[in-house]
């Protein structure tokens, strides 16, 4: 071969590399701008925080009674930062809606909505467990989640977390919430004696503690033993 041959052969390589890595700007650019998806696990920098106590359940639920000036206070900070909920929650004039707030993702392949401030922080949880959670009894195959709802499922005047799209249910059938409801007392993992949730759920203990270092709380730890919901009760600021 001659050195023209080489240097056209050499120079057709260049081209064909520059426009693979315009290609793929093209599509990262693409998949960015998507208004509706969110890559939760992509990479990014992991900040761990604590579940703010305020904001937990048994803070404004004493004796299956509502605090109103607790629960109020804790209404308020997610109208504050999530947004409002129309019909049910309502803020300020020109308060953003939550709905115009979610997105789209996945965690561990299984698409969910939630609100956009928190999906950075799922993403974190999923490369903790990814990372940790590989030791026999350790290793958890979700098969159904759920996120945002539009309707809220609790009673009495108590705001679901889902209704904000902070809020995470993972396999209810395998992992229930044994004093939410009368039918669920006669689930097989409610209707045993249990000496800790962990007992009522097939939910390994590391994957809890992978949501808890993200700012996630399980309610299983809640009078309500809801052993497949996790919601974000963190500072959103420090998520991403």
């Amino acid at each position: 071969m001659n050195s023209l041959s080489i240097k056209r052969s050499t120079g057709l390589v260049a081209v064909y590399r520059v426009n693979v890595l315009l290609i793929g700007v093209a599509l990262t650019l693409l998949l960015s701008f998507s208004p509706r998806f969110v890559d939760a696990a992509r990479g990014g920098r992991c900040r761990q925080q604590k579940p703010q106590r305020f904001l937990m359940r048994s803070s404004y639920v004493k004796h299956g009674m509502i605090d109103p000036k607790s629960h109020e206070r804790a209404v308020n900070y997610r109208l504050g930062q999530y947004g409002s909920v129309p019909g049910i929650a309502t803020g300020g004039v020109g308060m953003q809606s939550v709905n115009s707030q979610t997105r789209r993702t996945t965690f561990f392949g299984l698409p969910i909505t939630l609100h956009e401030k928190v999906i950075p922080a799922l993403g974190c949880v999923e490369q903790r467990i990814v990372r940790h959670c590989t030791s026999p009894g350790q290793v958890y195959e979700p098969r159904s989640i759920g996120g945002l709802r539009t309707e809220n499922t609790i009673r009495q005047g108590e705001l679901s977390n889902h209704l904000f799209g902070i809020a995470i249910d993972i396999d209810p059938n395998r992992n229930p919430c044994c004093h939410c409801v009368k039918k669920w007392q006669t689930h097989p993992k409610c209707a045993k004696p249990a000496k800790t949730p962990y007992d009522r759920a097939d939910l390994p203990r590391c994957w809890v503690q992978s949501f808890e270092a993200y700012g996630f709380y399980w309610l299983g730890l809640d009078s309500l033993e809801d052993t497949m919901h996790f919601e974000f009760l963190g500072d959103p600021q420090k998520s991403n």
